[in-house]
């Protein structure tokens, strides 16, 4: 006998969220960032040097090199980011031609959660209770109006923002993760298409650079569907298409070289606390709504429409602590763990959503009132203590003025004001209706640090800055010989200042005229310290450049 369901929703409360209005959501969401900036520090800059170097032909596309030294990620994310760069050029910067291609899998990322939410939400166990003298929510509106919560929950999820923007190998594997959660979900509906599209996703995941996730959720997958088909619940035949697709991802991440375990979990008491302060906020606030659904569909959870995400959800949270707390691992079950947090919206209480509405209200209103109050600083030096601080923490830093980012930030604003009037109004029957407040803050602050703040996160972030000041001390044509230097650094300097580079460990010291050592460790023997440079903002960076006892600038 089938549990009695939690849901109690009619069909007033599953009015659909406007197209429109939802369409512009998520461009406010993936466009900002996009533009006007340059390859950021770490993992973004480093992704990035290895794409433009193939692009240009500086490097092999079976084995590129940046300053020498050998990708230690998943070489097919590189190769689409480098496709573009080659295509756009000349016509498109290559920074932003190589973004483009992971801000369409971005989106793409958001639309295959919003179709698995809408295919879960469709099966016959999530379906909300039959009201005695009818008036219920119909299958496909109650659907449709779930799968609209999940795609908030997911862009309200504090983790994707950053990670969702950059140019890394990570949104690769999270669009293919996504991809994998669609075919579990459209399964019944689309049995064709998701056995393609399960055969295609485990591998490409895997090829990406996560095979062990593809192999954790690909057996979850298997063990859903063929129990299901035991229960007469499925069809027969499909998880034969998962287990294919398993062991497809097997083969890839052998023949890609992706196969590699970095086990990081000590259990010791700190790393024990930074891993609950990662999921607190990471994966905020799809957790607690995720939680919720859980002990409200508690009697359901072999159901399909639970099962298939929580075991997704449960991989991702397994590789990120046996990882040592990967926020990257972690971010692979974010679509599921949205798609989980969608079905607490029909259990809510007033008094539940009343209190998420006033705490983003309040919260993501003083956000975005710090960030102009900031901006103003920026550009006039009033109030006086913010232009102190920014001064005193990005020293060099000279305020841009944009009016088309000026007028995207007062457009993004004023939206919100209305919303949050609209919310606050007698608005009380869409099922989404407590997750819009939570997402359009997130996207909101989003906004405003990508074109008010941008010229200082931009100057904050990049290694622009900082190749500029190595500039002063060796010449463009000049040959930099930097053993042991982090990737970053040393594809910004190839980027930026066009400087040949050799990174090797091994690297012998005498084939360049300048030496670039990251610290400050006294010369070697037969070198002379030039100057000892670090990034603007950052003071704990310090490279120290010599140059060749007898040779000059």
């Amino acid at each position: 006998m089938t549990s009695p369901n939690p849901a109690l929703v009619s069909q007033q409360a599953v009015q659909r969220l406007p197209r429109v209005a939802l369409l512009l959501f998520c461009a406010a969401y993936v466009l900002p960032g996009l533009f006007g900036r340059d390859p950021w520090k770490n993992a973004d800059v480093s992704a990035f040097g290895y794409m433009v170097g193939m692009a240009q032909g500086k490097t092999s596309w079976l084995n590129p090199l940046v300053g020498g030294v050998p990708l230690d990620t998943a070489l097919l994310p590189h190769w689409l980011g480098a496709a573009f760069i080659a295509l756009l050029s000349p016509a498109v910067d290559p920074a932003l031609a190589a973004r483009l291609p992971f801000a369409l899998l971005l989106t793409l990322t958001l639309v295959l959660t919003w179709y698995s939410c809408f295919h879960l939400a469709r099966s016959d166990a999530a379906q909300p209770l039959a009201f005695a003298f009818g008036g219920e929510a119909q299958p496909v509106d109650y659907a449709r109006a779930i799968a609209d919560g999940a795609l908030l929950a997911l862009v309200a999820s504090l983790g994707l923002l950053q990670l969702g923007h950059e140019t890394t190998p990570e949104l690769a594997q999270l669009c293919a993760a996504a991809l994998y959660l669609w075919s579990l979900a459209a399964a019944p509906y689309r049995s064709g298409r998701a056995a393609v599209a399960a055969l295609v996703a485990l591998p490409l995941l895997a090829a990406s650079g996560a095979p062990a996730m593809a192999l954790g959720m690909g057996l979850w997958g298997v063990w859903v569907y063929a129990r299901a088909s035991v229960r007469g619940t499925a069809s027969p035949g499909f998880w034969h298409w998962v287990a294919a697709g398993t062991l497809l991802s097997v083969l890839a991440g052998a023949a890609c070289g992706a196969w590699g375990f970095r086990l990081g979990f000590t259990a010791s008491f700190v790393q024990l606390k930074q891993l609950l302060r990662l999921f607190l906020w990471f994966m905020w606030p799809a957790w607690a709504l995720a939680l919720w659904t859980l002990w409200r569909w508690r009697r359901q959870l072999g159901e399909r429409h639970l099962g298939v995400p929580l075991g997704m959800v449960l991989v991702a949270l397994v590789a990120c602590v046996f990882m040592g707390g990967s926020d990257r691992a972690l971010m692979l079950g974010l679509p599921a763990l949205a798609v989980l947090a969608a079905f607490a919206l029909p259990t809510f209480k007033r008094s539940t959503a009343a209190a998420v509405d006033w705490f983003s209200v309040f919260f993501f209103t003083g956000c975005a009132v710090f960030a102009w109050v900031m901006y103003m600083a920026m550009q006039t030096g009033v109030p006086a203590q913010p232009a102190a601080n920014v001064a005193k923490l990005a020293p060099g830093f000279k305020p841009v003025f944009s009016l088309l980012e000026l007028l995207a930030a007062l457009a993004g604003t004023v939206a919100w004001l209305w919303l949050v009037r609209w919310r606050t109004g007698r608005h009380r029957h869409a099922l989404w209706k407590s997750l819009v407040l939570p997402a359009s803050g997130v996207a909101l602050c989003w906004l405003l640090l990508m074109t008010l703040w941008l010229p200082l996160i931009n100057y904050d972030r990049s290694y622009q800055p900082w190749v500029g000041r190595v500039a002063r001390h060796v010449r463009p044509d000049e040959c930099i010989v930097a053993p042991g230097m982090p990737r970053p650094a040393v594809a910004a300097l190839e980027y930026f200042g066009a400087y040949r580079v050799d990174a090797r460990r091994e690297a012998a010291l005498d084939r360049c005229p300048v030496l670039m050592l990251f610290g400050s460790p006294p010369a070697p023997p037969g070198w002379q310290l030039v100057a000892r440079e670090r990034r603007p903002t950052d003071r704990n960076e310090l490279t120290s450049l010599y140059r060749k006892a007898g040779s000059s600038r």
